[in-house]
């Protein structure tokens, strides 16, 4: 079985910093005051020391008009092919249905 993954997808903070925060010149404390969340969140995230939550990606939806879906769909193809990296399912036999 073959799982096709974004080759090197980056991380939605890096997205974020890029693409939104450094064109607007938006600094991470003063987006997180317009989406009313922690300094600290935005700023960990445009590190990439934190993942994308709902709440978080739901704010920036509105913020940006983009849809939240934007947003958590980066943060899973970040995850997973980081994880498709490091798990090792050579063990594993699949099901054959019959």
């Amino acid at each position: 079985m073959t799982i096709n993954l974004l080759k090197d997808p980056l991380h939605p903070g890096e997205v974020l910093n890029e693409l939104y925060l450094k064109p607007l010149g938006l600094s991470a404390p003063a987006c997180a005051r317009r989406l009313g969340v922690p300094r600290s969140r935005i700023e960990r995230l445009v590190k990439g020391i934190t993942t994308m939550t709902p709440d978080t990606a739901f704010r920036l939806a509105y913020l940006f008009d983009t849809s939240p879906i934007y947003w958590m769909n980066m943060q899973t193809n970040y995850s997973m092919a980081k994880a498709a990296g490091t798990i090792d399912i050579s063990a594993i036999k699949p099901l054959v249905s019959a």
